[in-house]
C-alpha cells in the first residue's frame, strides 16, 4: 500500500502523518510531499525519518491514497495528475466540495456516497464536519427544515498565521503574520474567510451549501454566522434546530448517545458540557446543552464542540482512507 500526503509540513498535514499512526495505517510505503522550499526536509512516521519529495515525485510514485493539505490552488493543479494514475486522492481544501461530481464525506454520515470508481473524495469544512456528524441521526429520525448556526471558531482554523498572531498579540507584541485584520487577542471577530456580496462569508456559506449536500437535502433551510475567538484549539458552535416532525427529546439524547463519533455531555447540574480545551487532541464530536427552544414548534438547541485539527481535518481524512482500504481489501 502507497499513501502520499501532500502538504505534510503544514498543521494539517503533520497531524494527518500521526493520524495514520493512529489509525495503524503504518504497513505502507509513505510518500510525504510539499512545496519546493520544503523539499529535503525530514519527517518523522512510525519510528522512521522520511525526506520530504516534490509533488511530482509523489505522482510519479504512483501511490494508492493521496491525502491532500496543500490549499486549493495546489489541489486543482495536482489532484487530477494523482486521479489520473488510478490514486485516490481525499482532499481538505475547498477546491472540489461543491463539485457534483465529487462526493463531499463524513465516513460516521455518508461514505456510502463514494463510489468505486471516484477517483477525488473531498473533505468537508471543520465547522460543517462537526455540525453534520451531530445533526444527521436528527435528520433522519425527524427531518431538519431549519438551522440557525453561530460557531465560536479557535484561531488554529487560520493556520499557522492565526496562531502565531495570538501568540504574539498575548505578549503584546506586533505579529510578523497575520491572519486578521483586527487584533484577536481580548477579541472576538465576526469574520471567517472572505465576505461575499450577499454579506456572508465564505465560511458561513460553507455551512450552508455543505450542510445540504452531505445530508442530501437541498431543502434545508441554513443561516450561519461564523466568529473567531481567541482559543488556540477547538470550534464551538450554538446550533438552532427546528425539525420538520415533533420529536421527544429524550429520544434526541439517545440518538446522539448511538451515534459513531459522538460523545453526549450534558449534566448542567455538575457543570458539564461540551469545551474545547477537553475537545483538544480527541477525535470525538461533542454534544451539550441539549435542550428544546420554547419559542417555536420542533425546535431545540444544541453545544456542539470538536478539535478542529482532528475531527475537522485529518481525522476525518485519514477515516475516509481507512474505510475505503477496508472496503476494497
Amino acid at each position: 500500500m502507497k499513501i502520499a500526503v501532500v502538504g505534510a509540513t503544514g498543521l494539517v498535514g503533520t497531524k494527518m502523518l500521526r493520524l495514520l499512526e493512529e489509525y495503524r495505517l503504518t504497513d505502507i510505503e509513505l510518500f510525504p510531499a510539499a512545496s519546493e522550499r520544503s523539499i529535503g526536509k525530514e519527517v518523522a512516521f512510525a519510528g522512521k525519518s522520511y525526506r520530504m519529495i516534490s509533488v511530482q515525485d509523489a505522482i510519479d510514485a504512483c501511490p494508492d491514497y493521496a491525502i491532500f493539505s496543500a490549499g486549493g490552488s495546489a489541489s486543482r493543479q495536482y489532484a487530477p495528475l494523482f486521479a489520473q494514475k488510478g490514486c485516490t486522492v481525499v482532499d481538505n481544501s475547498s477546491a472540489w466540495r461543491m463539485d457534483p461530481a465529487v462526493p463531499l464525506v463524513v465516513p460516521e454520515v455518508n461514505i456510502d456516497a463514494v463510489k468505486d470508481t471516484d477517483r477525488i473524495i473531498a473533505n468537508p469544512n471543520c465547522s460543517t464536519i462537526q455540525m453534520v456528524l451531530a445533526l444527521a441521526p436528527i435528520h433522519k429520525a425527524y427531518g431538519i427544515d431549519r438551522l440557525v448556526i453561530s460557531t465560536y471558531q479557535s484561531v488554529s482554523g487560520s493556520g499557522i498565521k492565526g496562531l502565531t498572531q495570538l501568540e504574539y498579540e498575548e505578549r503584546g507584541e506586533e505579529s510578523p503574520l497575520k491572519a486578521y485584520p483586527h487584533p484577536i487577542h481580548h477579541n472576538v471577530l465576526p469574520h471567517g474567510g472572505d465576505f461575499e456580496p450577499n454579506g456572508y462569508t465564505t465560511e458561513e456559506m460553507k455551512l450552508v451549501n455543505e450542510t445540504r449536500k452531505i445530508l442530501n437535502d437541498g431543502s434545508i433551510r441554513v443561516t450561519a454566522t461564523v466568529v473567531r475567538v481567541p482559543v488556540y484549539g477547538g470550534h464551538s458552535e450554538a446550533v438552532n434546530v427546528e425539525t420538520r416532525k415533533p420529536f421527544d427529546l429524550q429520544d434526541v439524547r439517545r440518538l446522539l448517545e448511538q451515534m459513531p463519533g459522538v460523545r453526549v455531555q450534558d449534566d448542567v447540574a455538575n457543570n458539564i458540557y461540551p469545551l474545547p480545551i477537553h475537545a483538544y487532541e480527541k477525535n470525538e464530536v461533542f454534544v451539550g446543552r441539549i435542550r428544546r427552544d420554547e419559542s417555536v414548534q420542533n425546535g431545540m438547541n444544541l453545544w456542539i464542540v470538536s478539535d478542529n485539527i482532528r475531527k475537522g481535518a485529518a481525522t476525518n481524512a485519514v477515516q475516509i482512507v481507512a474505510e475505503l482500504i477496508r472496503r476494497r481489501g
